[in-house]
């Protein structure tokens, strides 16, 4: 088939989860998959029982603004139901102004 008739699928493979500055250094890692669906609530503690070796991991979750696709999630966050291809940022507090 030609370009023409050609139909680009989008791979939706989960929900990438991208970890920011102490977020980052608490997990380890900059960015990860989980698999969906599921509320923001378990997806913090899918997140904490895939890392259990960082003790500061938890305190830096409680303190990070969440983003889902770039917006803040709906109200009350922690119910919002993430779905595949969907992505969440972990963003810690930053200094300065």
């Amino acid at each position: 088939m030609g370009p023409e008739g050609e139909r680009v699928a989008r791979v939706e493979t989960g929900i990438t989860v991208r970890y920011w500055a102490a977020a980052r250094a608490a997990a380890g890692i900059g960015a990860e998959t989980f698999a969906s669906p599921l509320t923001l609530d378990d997806l913090r503690a899918r997140i904490l029982e895939r890392h259990p070796g960082s003790d500061r991991l938890p305190a830096v979750l409680a303190v990070c603004s969440v983003l889902v696709d770039g917006r803040q999630p709906g109200t009350p966050a922690g119910e919002q139901v993430l779905e595949a291809g969907m992505t969440v940022e972990f963003l810690p507090p930053f200094a300065g102004g």
